[in-house]
């Protein structure tokens, strides 16, 4: 695939801000949701604002060769609910889950210090392509669910059928606009897309408010009047995030040996999963713009740069990150590798997360909008998967029940549970991927 901007060029000015502003709405939806599902009081805002300071810090670590933004990582979903289990304060709930953190990006720092003196052959024998091609699909793949199911969900009351109209035209717009775009059209076709989707929506329900028909009001507006509740003040313009870190800090007296062994026992397990998937993001990334990233900056800078980045980002907004398949997916489609924009999404997210109309805005956006969005990012991702096996020799049966295992396993939605510790389907099908390959690997006499 040839890059339209690779990864050391610097578009000018202006387009870098409106790339920045696509890489934001790419990224935003779902780094926005996760403190909404974990509640307890968490700030979006700050969420957004962790995630840009470690995108930074993952950028400084990468040596601005990796094109991708981190932003809040679900994995550690369940781990954050644990921090705040058994009636535990929100302060000390807060500085459960920065030592959490910690404890993951430690995982990452450690693993880093090793693959340094061991170096990344192991790597690439231990996932070959047969393994780690299925595997990056299987992240595609296995999102897919979330992708119909925002697409047919609106206000609450709307039409599924008029919720997936909107979204299929946010999809069908970012299609045509990035096949047939000319120019920066062809280079924003999400924001593009989001626009059109949006616009639609909004006609439903200016219409549906007209004439009191609740299955026509898609969009919400009710993340708008949030700003005004109070009156018209400087808050509705501008607002400084309910930073993690400030209501950790009260709690730190509560903390207790018990409390710390079950914040690690939740959250250093996880990490090694998470590892896993850094490994099949890297690769696909690295497939994307042709450059081997576990090679050069090399795998144990980009662990740094995803861990220390983890631990600044759950500082400021209690969620710690990852690399996002919607980033990577951002840049396959628009062929704009440029870490430039990269930077430009990570300083955009800090200042957005000050403004309050800004947050409104990307909360107000329908699900159905972006369910139309993710069903062309999320299938980039796995068509970048299958990519990587196209010289894979199908025809063997050693590589044929690789691919087999992971796809079954993945797209069937295996996950295991070991006490507090969750192995994601992503997981478990690398997992049963690898011990196949390693099965299979004798050449036949």
């Amino acid at each position: 695939m040839k890059l339209i901007y690779d990864v050391s060029d610097k578009p000018k000015f202006t387009q870098l801000v409106i790339f920045a502003i696509q890489q934001l709405l790419a990224i935003m939806a779902a780094t926005l949701v996760v403190p909404v599902i974990i509640g307890n009081g968490m700030s979006s805002a700050a969420a957004l604002f962790g995630a840009g300071v470690g995108t930074l810090v993952y950028v400084l670590f990468t040596k601005k060769k990796s094109p991708v933004f981190l932003g809040s990582s679900f994995a550690f979903i369940g781990s954050m609910f644990a921090a705040f289990a058994g009636g535990v304060s929100m302060a000390l709930g807060y500085a459960g889950i920065i030592m959490g953190a910690v404890f993951a990006g430690l995982v990452y720092v450690v693993i880093a210090i090793i693959v340094k003196i061991a170096g990344v052959d192991w790597i690439n024998k231990l996932m070959p392509a047969v393994v780690i091609g299925p595997t990056v699909a299987i992240i595609g793949l296995s999102l897919a669910g979330n992708a119909v199911g925002d697409l047919q969900t609106g206000a609450e009351g709307a039409n599924p059928l008029i919720c997936v109209l909107c979204g299929l035209v946010a999809l069908f717009v970012t299609i045509i606009s990035s096949t047939y775009g000319k120019k920066m059209v062809k280079l924003i076709p999400f924001i593009i897309g989001i626009l059109a989707g949006y616009a639609v929506s909004l006609i439903f329900t200016l219409i549906g408010n007209a004439l009191e028909i609740d299955a026509l009001k898609v969009l919400s507006f009710d993340a708008f009047k949030a700003l005004t509740a109070d009156g018209i003040k400087l808050s509705t313009f501008i607002s400084v995030p309910d930073f993690t870190f400030v209501t950790a800090f009260k709690g730190v007296s509560e903390i207790t040996p018990a409390y710390i062994g079950a914040i690690a026992v939740s959250y250093v397990p996880v990490a090694f999963v998470v590892f896993a998937e850094h490994i099949a993001d890297h690769k696909n990334i690295s497939s994307i713009i042709e450059k081997d990233l576990l090679s050069e900056p090399g795998l144990s800078r980009t662990l740094l740069g995803d861990g220390i980045g983890s631990m600044v980002g759950a500082f400021f907004g209690g969620c710690p990150n990852t690399t996002y398949g919607e980033s990577v997916a951002c840049v396959a489609i628009t062929r704009n590798a440029s870490v430039a924009t990269i930077i430009a999404a990570a300083i955009g997210a800090i200042l957005v997360s000050f403004l309050s109309p800004f947050i409104a805005f990307v909360n107000s956006i329908p699900k159905c909008v972006m369910g139309g969005i993710c069903m062309a990012l999320y299938g980039f991702i796995a068509v970048s998967g299958l990519k990587m096996i196209k010289n894979v020799d199908l025809e063997d049966n050693r590589n044929l029940f690789v691919v087999s295992v992971i796809l079954i396993a993945g797209i069937g939605g295996l996950s295991l549970v070991f006490g507090k510790v969750t192995l994601t389907p992503v997981a478990v099908a690398l997992i049963l991927g690898i011990i196949t390959n390693i099965m299979l690997s004798k050449k036949k006499n």
